[in-house]
């Protein structure tokens, strides 16, 4: 099994929604040393999924569904980016 889980912040945990910020963070960690934030985007469907490319041997991580701006904008407020790379 992946050490990585893809995580859904829309998940309910018995009754309670989790804190998505810390959920996210604190199961896939971004290191900006080792990583690179990307959204791969598909030219067929059009399905946006940011994560993290690794520098060293090009490995993707799957961080979430990219559906509309807001979860861009969470994306990027979580992991406190300015900037994400599109790959196609």
């Amino acid at each position: 099994m992946s050490k990585f889980r893809i995580p859904n912040v829309n998940i309910f945990h018995f009754g309670k929604k989790p804190n998505s910020e810390q959920y996210l963070s604190e199961d896939i960690p971004f290191d900006p040393d080792k990583q690179i934030a990307v959204i791969k985007c598909s030219i067929c469907t059009g399905e946006q999924v940011a994560g993290f490319r690794n520098k060293e041997d090009g490995h993707f991580t799957e961080v979430m569904l990219i559906r509309d701006d807001n979860d861009l904008e969470k994306f990027k407020e979580i992991y406190k980016l300015d900037e994400i790379k599109k790959e196609y």
